[in-house]
């Protein structure tokens, strides 16, 4: 493909040297930040190169530049954290951010506030507790997800060592990353490009997204991903998986010809075979994505356009190899998992994190309480897809002594909360993401709120209804996967979607346009008054919204 047809972001990372750029020189200079270039090479070193939004319009008013800030994003395969490498992330986050922690929904950590001059120490330290920051972001196969149930058997622990083995088989190979965060020796460029098999020099046409999941639990919304596996258990050994492709949550609000996809069933494969064939769909999306235009460079658009037997010849055709059909999947639940859970000798304590953001806030000292508790107990850490956390593994008595200590400090256990509080999710959006054109997270309690009072008004307040919020089209919250999900058109506006199904195999659709914030509550009323009068025995909110249709909802709600 010549250069002439090539997005911008390619030929910046064709001449990036294999992500190297001008990263070196730019942290050594006085800058607040770095230059267009460079912010797209940084985002595969796992940062994002952010200002604060709040402050934008009056420093610009003032005639002075914008205040810049990084967020560095972890790469935390399957979400798990030893206690030190927790407390690790607690601390940076005071030192060197903004005093907060963000669970992300692909179970890793954010940190926000980084200033340029404090980027690389703070990269050194995440190295330093045995995580890295790369395959955070960029256009590369991003954080591995899986199931946070914190049960390990033989069969979890199978999946486990697969997923990371594939997580090595697929992350970057360059020696950049060690160059430049680490002060590792350096290398000829021309080195990495022995290394670098799967990738190239260009890597990926856009982010890359492999999710895995039990068979009957999808926790994870395993069909989100670019690759969804689901393992399939016998007895205590691991059977094979079954492959999902295509899936996706982006969308651009101005082009309709962009949506969000769910993963088709594509094949099953033997753990033998997993790696293989995961490699080998990556250099299918490497070599045909998208690389003019990157509103269509994730692989979703490639399985709809060349379609999935294409893409599974193709595969085939790769590994050398027929592929065994998908099997079929029954799904039981895609909760998280959350309370007290007992598990022989062992409790697991989950904890719900108010859209993942652990803080300290007048009278509610989580982050501190969390803190002092992973140091005196020693639990293992696991994030979860739905911005929540595990302390996993701890004895009985221990597990009572914790629960005490946080209760003390006004911090309790799921059970306290409505189920439409724990199952909602917002993206952070305003006011460090540059792409957000809505609020989501700083008011999404306040929509939280004023629906549990209606669910309690109609007599509906026991339904565990999904809900969340994105401050934009991109879907960072899954919101297209929720039964009720709002996503930010313009400052104070939003779309409301409904109808999607709790298992997370069916998509909702756009119910409404541009509703102002304070609407946002009452447009639902009609709806679930609806909901309370015409559902069947058990129904749930998602699928009544599908089985009566849009336009039944429609007429049920006044346009105003």
């Amino acid at each position: 493909m010549s250069e002439e047809k090539l997005s911008k972001v390619e030929i910046i990372k064709k001449d990036s040297r294999f992500l190297r750029g001008s990263l070196q020189e730019e942290l050594q200079n006085d800058a607040s930040h770095f230059t267009e270039e460079a912010v797209q090479v940084l985002k595969f070193h796992g940062t994002y190169q952010q200002d604060d939004r709040d402050l934008r319009r009056e420093l610009t008013k003032q005639g002075k530049e914008r205040h810049y800030i990084m967020m560095i994003r972890a790469r935390i395969p399957g979400g798990v954290l030893s206690a030190e490498q927790y407390l690790v992330f607690d601390r940076l986050a005071d030192e060197y951010g903004n005093g907060t922690m963000r669970i992300t929904t692909r179970q890793t950590f954010q940190l926000h506030g980084v200033l340029k001059r404090n980027l690389k120490s703070t990269i050194r330290r995440i190295n330093e507790a045995l995580i890295t920051t790369l395959g955070g972001c960029g256009d590369q196969v991003r954080n591995t997800v899986g199931c946070a149930h914190p049960h390990q058997g033989p069969f979890e622990e199978a999946v486990r060592r697969d997923l990371l083995r594939l997580v090595d088989e697929t992350s970057a190979k360059t020696n950049a990353y060690h160059e430049i965060w680490l002060d590792g020796e350096r290398v000829d460029p021309e080195v990495d490009r022995a290394r670098e098999t799967l990738y190239g020099e260009t890597y990926l046409p856009r982010k890359f997204k492999i999710g895995f999941a039990y068979e009957g639990d999808n926790c994870s919304d395993v069909y989100s991903n670019d690759i969804g596996i689901v393992a399939h258990r016998d007895g205590e050994s691991v059977a094979g998986y079954t492959l999902l492709i295509g899936g996706g949550m982006g969308r651009t609000a101005s082009d309709k010809e962009t949506h969000p996809a769910l993963a088709k069933p594509f094949a099953f494969v033997t753990p033998d075979e997993l790696v293989d064939v995961v490699k080998a769909i990556i250099t299918i999306q490497r070599d045909h994505g998208n690389r003019e235009n990157r509103k269509f460079a994730r692989m979703k658009y490639l399985v709809e356009s060349r379609g999935v037997d294409w893409f599974r010849e193709e595969t085939e055709r790769r590994v050398g190899k027929r592929l065994a059909p998908p099997r079929e999947l029954v799904w039981h639940s895609s909760d998280d998992h959350l309370g007290r859970i007992e598990d022989g000798d062992k409790v697991h304590l989950g904890l719900y994190v108010e859209n993942g953001r652990i803080a300290d806030k007048p009278g509610f000292p989580l982050k501190s309480a969390l803190a002092a508790a992973v140091a005196k107990y020693r639990p293992t850490v696991r994030l979860t897809t739905q911005q929540n956390l595990i302390l996993a593994n701890l004895a009985h008595e221990a597990a009572d002594a914790l629960q005490a200590d946080l209760a003390a400090q006004g911090i309790r256990l799921p059970d306290a909360y409505s189920p439409v509080k724990l199952r909602s999710m917002a993206c952070p959006a305003m006011p460090t993401c540059g792409l957000a054109i809505a609020e989501s997270e700083r008011v999404f309690p306040k929509v939280v709120e004023r629906l549990e009072a209606l669910l309690a008004e109609l007599g509906l307040a026991e339904e565990p209804i999904t809900v969340r919020m994105t401050g934009c089209a991109n879907g960072c919250a899954r919101p297209y996967i929720a039964e009720i999900g709002f996503v930010g058109r313009v400052i104070g506006k939003y779309d409301i979607f409904l109808g999607a199904n709790v298992a997370g195999t069916r998509l909702n659709a756009r119910f409404r346009e541009m509703v102002p914030f304070d609407d946002l509550v009452p447009t639902l009323r009609p709806v679930l008054e609806l909901y309370r009068d015409e559902r069947l025995p058990g129904e749930r909110f998602g699928d009544f919204c599908h089985r009566v249709g849009l336009e039944r909802l429609k007429e049920a709600v006044p346009v105003s």
